[in-house]
């Protein structure tokens, strides 16, 4: 008890037994939510939780990191949505990075959280979309240092994995899309074109009109550019969901590197007409581009319907890769609980690049086997054309502009189209596709 409560008591005058007992209550009252940091004293302070972070590592190594887990590589798979080598590579890559991920004492010599419980703490938020609280049972961590760990875990893939994982195609990689391309009766095609709404639940309510589009709720934009194995080459995140695919594609920069000059070129034939520039296949809200070719909605002929048909079948490419990047990672399918326009940026681009790098880890080669990255990597090989030459000295704003007519050329769109009805229809004569 206070000092001050016990001169107060035994300087009292007062005879009245029933004013000195509820004096010492307020007295005893006032101790206990002092100590425990809860009265009108001390509200900063939190009350303290011993969590035993170091037997819960110890479990986490016996479930799933040593020789003989409790669980498999199949239910580590399923829980962690990547393959054990690969979360170990990016646990070391990260802790090389980032002293964060790295496991110390604090200044009370304590043990603190390891990298293994704090990337799991990461991963099981952005996998299962749940809250930050519900780890503390398993991985005894608390809400705020979970969220700190998503953070810190998303921008460091981010800054780490980017560039090799949300890179443009390279020459070697144009070359085995256009090969790929060729099999599918679609000569030059980079992909499929497409735009993902992602809502906002935490929106801020003075940007409610700017992010509020056609599902009538905040929604934060995101365009990608998908190929046949669901690899996601372009992804420009950050538009408000008011803004429509042709607002998003006009803001990106899908086609700055073809304009600037600095890409790989796309030569190809079809029908005897040669075209120097690949193309995505989009829907109808799309502009009838030289690099975008769209579906016929009524086609009045054999040779139309058959390019309708195939061409929808493989413009699902990229929602097969919306589908399969919301599956894997729930975060990115549900509304967004974060507040902050830079952590959603960080949260997605985080995911479509652990997306591509479980692609690059589990793809199957021709022969239908699994080829790990570690080997017969089918990324980093040639392709039958070789690579091709790619020019990055300055270019004249004349030359600039004339990219830019040439890629928005209407008039190429059509006679593009066209081609690639006929070349179709006619491996469709000669049974090459069916």
């Amino acid at each position: 008890m206070s000092n001050f409560f016990k001169r107060l008591l035994n300087d009292s005058s007062s005879s009245d037994e029933e004013e000195r007992n509820t004096w010492f209550a307020a007295a005893i009252e006032f101790e206990r939510q002092t100590s425990e940091g809860t009265g009108s004293g001390d509200k900063s302070s939190r009350q303290y939780r011993y969590r035993d972070r170091v037997s819960s590592h110890s479990r986490l190594l016996n479930d799933y990191f040593v020789e003989n887990p409790v669980y498999d590589e199949t239910l580590f798979r399923r829980r962690f949505r990547l393959s054990q080598p690969l979360f170990l590579r990016i646990l070391h890559t990260l802790q090389q990075h980032n002293d964060y991920f790295v496991q110390r004492r604090n200044a009370a010599n304590t043990v603190g959280l390891s990298g293994e419980q704090k990337m799991t703490a990461a991963l099981r938020m952005l996998a299962y979309g749940m809250s930050a609280d519900s780890l503390d049972e398993y991985v005894r961590i608390g809400e705020t240092t979970t969220i700190e760990c998503v953070k810190r875990f998303c921008q460091g893939v981010v800054e780490i994995f980017g560039p090799e994982y949300l890179r443009s195609p390279n020459a070697t990689d144009i070359s085995r899309l256009l090969r790929k391309a060729n099999q599918r009766g679609f000569p030059g095609m980079l992909g499929s074109l497409d735009c993902m709404h992602w809502a906002w639940k935490n929106c801020p309510a003075a940007y409610h009109g700017m992010y509020t589009g056609h599902v009538h709720r905040p929604t934060i934009v995101l365009e990608a550019v998908a190929s046949y194995d669901l690899w996601i080459w372009h992804a420009f995140f950050g538009m408000p969901g008011s803004n429509n695919d042709i607002n998003v594609l006009d803001a990106s920069n899908l086609f700055a590197n073809l304009q600037e000059g600095c890409g790989p070129s796309v030569n190809y034939t079809i029908m005897g007409n040669h075209y120097n520039m690949g193309y995505y296949l989009a829907d109808g809200i799309y502009p009838k581009w030289a690099t975008i070719v769209q579906s016929i909605s009524h086609p009045q002929d054999l040779a139309h319907e058959f390019f309708a048909k195939k061409h929808e079948s493989y413009r699902k490419d990229v929602k097969r890769a919306f589908g399969v990047l919301q599956a894997r990672f729930a975060i990115v399918r549900g509304p967004a609980r974060f507040w902050h326009h830079e952590d959603l940026t960080f949260i997605m681009k985080a995911c479509i690049i652990l997306h591509n790098m479980i692609i690059e880890d589990e793809r199957v080669d021709d022969n239908g086997l699994v080829a790990m990255a570690s080997g017969n990597d089918d990324y980093d090989s040639l392709g039958t054309d070789g690579p091709v030459e790619v020019s990055r000295g300055p270019i004249s704003f004349d030359h600039f502009m004339a990219t830019n007519r040439a890629i928005r050329d209407s008039n190429t769109h059509y006679a593009l189209r066209r081609d690639i009805i006929a070349h179709l229809w006619t491996l469709h004569g000669q049974g090459v596709i069916e």
